[in-house]
């Protein structure tokens, strides 16, 4: 099983791949993890992504895909591997697929998790989160049994920056304008399976094994 997940910030592709790799014992493959131990690690591919994020540069997408490269090439990813994060475009995609075809070890499946917009809006904009021991909740979907005051703790609940309105909106178009063409891109190779991301978590994991042929 070697896929690529799918969806805007919010559809819970994180919940679900960490299901995914408990359940079929295939590693996830992070950029910003392989990306971040590279570095910490001085391979020569950490070496020449450092050299650009020193400069405060994007990592050029050619060493990115070596970073997969090499990641897929290790014995654990023999089984398959989850792909989260990358590609990002189309662009991306084209030149991963080459290298994985040359690998012998191709995408079979593009596994992208549904959830409607005023849905996604409701999950990021709704979070608040406990100042002492981080605890979530969700305004509308997880509330506290005092307004304002984790349950676990008492600490004080507060809504980061980067779960303000005006950041998920932007969040939001920056996925539809780039990545969501990638449903295109692999709707034209066939390779998409699509679940909505609604309701309890076992319930859209069923869904998820469903998709993907497995019990």
């Amino acid at each position: 099983m070697r896929l690529v997940l799918l969806g805007a910030p919010g559809a819970g592709k994180g919940t679900q791949a960490k299901k995914l790799i408990e359940t079929y014992g295939i590693p996830q493959i992070s950029t910003g993890d392989i990306l971040r131990k590279a570095v910490a690690d001085g391979t020569p591919l950490g070496k020449e992504a450092k050299s650009y994020m020193d400069k405060g540069e994007l990592v050029p997408d050619s060493v990115v895909i070596g970073l997969v490269k090499e990641r897929i090439a290790q014995d654990d990813c023999k089984k398959g591997y989850i792909l989260d994060g990358f590609p990002r475009n189309t662009a991306q995609a084209e030149v991963l697929d080459k290298v994985l075809a040359e690998m012998g070890a191709p995408l079979d499946t593009a596994l992208s998790v549904d959830v409607e917009k005023d849905v996604l809006m409701k999950r990021l904009t709704g979070r608040r989160t406990c100042r002492k021991c981080q605890q979530m909740y969700n305004i509308y979907f997880s509330l506290p049994k005092k307004e304002g005051v984790c349950d676990k703790c008492g600490g004080e609940l507060f809504q980061r920056d980067d779960d303000k309105e005006e950041t998920i909106k932007k969040r939001l178009d920056v996925y539809d304008a780039q990545t969501a063409p990638l449903m295109e891109y692999y709707k034209k190779k066939g390779i998409v399976k699509s679940v909505m991301g609604l309701g309890d978590i076992n319930e859209i994991f069923s869904k998820v094994c469903a998709a993907l042929g497995k019990k």
